[in-house]
């Protein structure tokens, strides 16, 4: 799916700025949650963000969009997605292979939290009305506790939390290039969504989970 669409990046970084993690995490803040849940965020943990939301939003195979059940029937997610999947689940014949400062990314991450990052994935927002319900990780929801990693590239859009089953919630505004990960229970004690908003320039959600338990 060919995606067009009006991007005007930072007057600080041109597009092709250079890419460079972080790799000692300054500024990293822990935000602890209820019921052993946390979240950790580094702002501009990724530096040249403008230049690979360029790059993924010219040559990331985008969509189509998926079916999801919501309610009592079955709709179009409001955005696009993409998957890769490292190690042993990657097919050079039939699968695309991820961009390698994606795979950097898995790689200083995975060291940071313990935790081999083998899926990586692209959610891309076009505009306002995209985005995301309440949910936790489909698989990590089950788990006693799992980590989520997302860096946000592109628009600033927010970024809510809240308890499962109801309570006070907390709310992030991630911009380019900064990292949110979420650990511990958080994906079975709570949910996340990104809500729609009246107008926005695109983004990116370039999200690593790692390999579960079966």
């Amino acid at each position: 799916m060919s995606t067009e669409l009006a991007w005007q990046p930072s007057l600080f970084e041109g597009a092709e700025g250079r890419f460079r993690l972080d790799p000692g995490f300054a500024g990293l803040r822990r935000h602890e949650l209820t019921q052993g849940a946390w979240v950790d965020v580094a702002p501009g943990w990724c530096e040249g963000a403008d230049g690979l939301l360029a790059r993924l939003l010219r040559e990331v195979p985008w969509g189509p969009q998926r079916r999801v059940r919501m309610y009592d029937g079955v709709v179009a997610e409001p955005r696009l997605t993409h998957r890769w999947v490292l190690g042993e689940g990657f097919d050079p014949l039939s699968d695309t292979a991820p961009p390698p400062e994606l795979v950097e990314m898995a790689e200083v991450l995975g060291r940071r939290y313990g935790v081999a990052f083998t899926q990586i994935g692209a959610n891309l927002y076009r505009d306002g009305a995209d985005s995301v319900a309440w949910h936790g990780d489909r698989v990590a929801r089950e788990l006693p506790s799992a980590t989520v990693a997302l860096v946000s590239l592109g628009a600033v859009r927010p970024f809510r939390l809240r308890p499962h089953g109801g309570g006070e919630g907390v709310g992030f505004l991630p911009g380019p290039g900064d990292l949110l990960v979420m650990g511990g229970s958080c994906q079975r004690t709570w949910q996340h969504a990104v809500p729609k908003v009246r107008a926005s320039a695109p983004r990116v959600s370039v999200q690593f989970r790692h390999a579960y338990p079966r």
